[in-house]
């Protein structure tokens, strides 16, 4: 007798339930995720390759065998023609086994900012030692920077033994990378005369990671993209990552290692893409949550799982890429932003930099949704943060037909003449629905009456199947799925995004409340992050999670955390402007705030 267990795919979001007589990659075509397979699943090409996290497979297969490596094989990656499941099981697909890859917002609203980094290039020549000059290399170099008005030369051993040789292969004539400071001027590497200096900015979220590499003489940003963070393979949100890292050591330094190995790997693709090499990255700015900032960091996570949810540090960071394991020039360093709180952390301080005027005179409200979702109002040269706990619905997690943004995810709901539309990334066949895809769905069914204001399901109408166990809301029948399932939405499935949008709502009331306004005192409302970008404002207003304001208040700026972090890399103002408004924020923790139980409740209600 055959059994039945659940397949879960990562990062993608998609779950499946299969027997055990069909592989993994049957389970992936079945649930519509975009899997590889040249060689059409017979085990002969190795594309289909995809990695174990939890749960049990059948063994290994001769075939597997001879193509995996060895290293391969230890870290327990599949082939996914080849494994059958043997008990519930987490499937992690690498970005190279996708066929298509999903919709990563990683373009924010871009604000100039005069140039002006931290590292700057020095072109210097100096003549070659002979019996009269017996000088060192160091001191030959560090006289003629002083000749160019700068202080006295520094270096580490790193800087210090890589220069001696391009001095030599170069005759004398080299481009140093330099950081001038207050008291010295600090070597970072040595390079052929006129070689481009590069600069790293990135944005790690706790679902995808935005990376743009920026050319720090003109600030133009030669190539971007965005990549999932490999991270959610062990939690969908922070509070499971923090979990999972508490288990035992191993856990975290695993957590710190997946995240390195997919920035370098994706760093070293913005390079091979620009022509580049990735020694020129000489300057770095990263910039996430506190949780994400303390697994970069080698920092312990264990103190922000429990009351009062405190930080290792909460101090702006500068330190050098190799001690986090990232591959760049030999004595780059990084900069991260100050945190803010447990829950709020430097890129919530870079999005408030990015794109709030810095005299902080107009009253505004920064909302940056995520699966933690960081919400800030500006009032009277006062900045008042709190951060709500969203969850993962957004990202199509919790959801029982739920996918994260690629193709065929529903993205928008309409009904019209009581028949139901959609619209999918792609405009492919739907295989499922995304953030928001289920958002405008709910709210599309309140505006027609399908659903009440408690989220109850009102039977009897065309588009909504009972049974004796539940009632579901049709959006597309099995024969015109891509999927062939129908794709539904459940009463559960709209108490997830009562929870989600409660949460949110509650946090901006919270603030209102501690500012003593309304929320038609706002003079701008911006909503950031990735889910913000392609959020129907109309939709949120329409369901309650935003207050019913006039729409053309509203401004969508993306990424807004990633533009921070590009504006710190090339401006050291800037990154001063960030670190004092992080320290100007009054956080207000919404767990101990008077009446936010209540508020909470009241604000799941459509």
């Amino acid at each position: 007798m055959s059994s039945n267990y659940v397949v879960d795919f990562e990062p993608i979001g998609k779950r499946i339930q299969i027997s055990d007589d069909s592989s993994i990659l049957t389970a992936a075509q079945k649930v519509g995720a975009d899997l590889n397979a040249i060689c059409g699943g017979i085990g002969i090409c190795g594309s289909c390759l995809v990695r174990r996290i939890s749960g049990s497979l059948t063994p290994l297969t001769p075939m597997e065998q001879d193509i995996l490596s060895s290293e391969q094989i230890n870290h327990d990656y599949r082939l996914a023609c080849q494994a059958y499941p043997i008990s519930d099981i987490k499937i992690e697909i690498p970005p190279e086994s996708l066929t298509s890859l999903h919709r990563l917002q990683i373009d924010g609203q871009e604000n100039i900012v005069a140039a002006d980094p931290e590292v700057i290039g020095l072109d210097i020549e100096v003549s070659a030692p002979n019996q009269t000059d017996l000088r060192s290399d160091f001191s030959r170099v560090n006289q003629a920077v002083q000749k160019c008005g700068y202080l006295p030369l520094s270096g580490d051993l790193q800087s210090i033994s890589q220069l001696s040789d391009v001095l030599r292969k170069e005759h004398g004539k080299v481009r140093l990378a330099i950081k001038p400071e207050s008291h010295r001027t600090q070597l970072i590497s040595t390079f052929p005369a006129g070689t481009k200096l590069l600069g790293l900015a990135v944005d790690i979220g706790s679902t995808k990671l935005a990376l743009y590499l920026v050319d720090l003489s003109n600030g133009i940003t030669l190539a971007k993209t965005g990549v999932v963070n490999p991270q959610i393979s062990y939690g969908e949100d922070v509070v499971s990552r923090i979990a999972f890292a508490n288990q035992k050591p191993a856990n975290r330094v695993l957590l710190q290692k997946r995240l390195v190995e997919v920035l370098n790997s994706t760093i070293s693709g913005l390079c091979e893409e620009t022509g580049t090499q990735q020694n020129q990255i000489v300057d770095a700015v990263i910039v996430g949550n506190t949780v994400m900032h303390h697994f970069l960091c080698h920092l312990p996570v264990y103190q922000l799982g429990i009351a009062p949810y405190v930080a290792a540090v909460s101090e702006p960071l500068y330190f050098k890429a190799s001690e986090v394991g990232l591959d760049l020039a030999i004595a780059a360093h990084i900069f991260t932003p100050a945190n803010i709180a447990g829950y709020i952390g430097g890129d919530h301080a870079s999005v408030l930099g990015t794109i709030v005027d810095h005299n902080l005179s107009r009253t505004t409200v920064v909302i940056d949704i995520g699966t933690n979702t960081e919400i800030s109002l500006f009032y009277k040269n006062k900045i008042f943060s709190c951060s709500t706990a969203s969850g993962p619905a957004f990202e199509g997690a919790h959801i029982h037909d739920g996918m994260r943004a690629s193709s065929g995810a529903i993205e928008k709901v309409r009904i019209v003449d009581g028949k139901i539309s959609v619209t999918t990334i792609g405009n492919v066949p739907a295989v499922g629905i995304c953030g928001t895809g289920i958002l405008s769905a709910i709210a599309e069914m309140l505006r027609y009456g399908v659903i009440d204001r408690r989220g109850t399901i009102k039977k009897g109408l065309p588009c909504v199947r009972a049974s004796d166990h539940h009632v579901d809301i049709v959006l597309v029948e099995a024969s015109e799925s891509g999927s062939k399932r129908a794709i539904v939405v459940t009463r559960k499935d709209i108490h997830e995004i009562q929870l989600a949008k409660g949460a949110i709502r509650s946090g901006i009331d919270v603030l209102l409340q501690s500012a003593e306004i309304q929320a038609d005192d706002v003079e701008k409302w911006v909503i950031a992050g990735a889910f913000g970008t392609y959020l129907d404002i109309s939709s949120a207003i329409r369901i309650g999670m935003f207050p019913a304001v006039p729409i053309e208040r509203f401004l969508q700026v993306g990424n807004a955390a990633g533009e921070g972090a590009k504006q710190m890399l090339l401006s050291k103002g800037k990154r001063q402007i960030t670190n004092e408004i992080a320290q100007r924020v009054n956080y207000i923790e919404l767990t101990i705030s008077a009446g936010f139980s209540d508020r909470f409740i009241h604000s799941m209600y459509f």
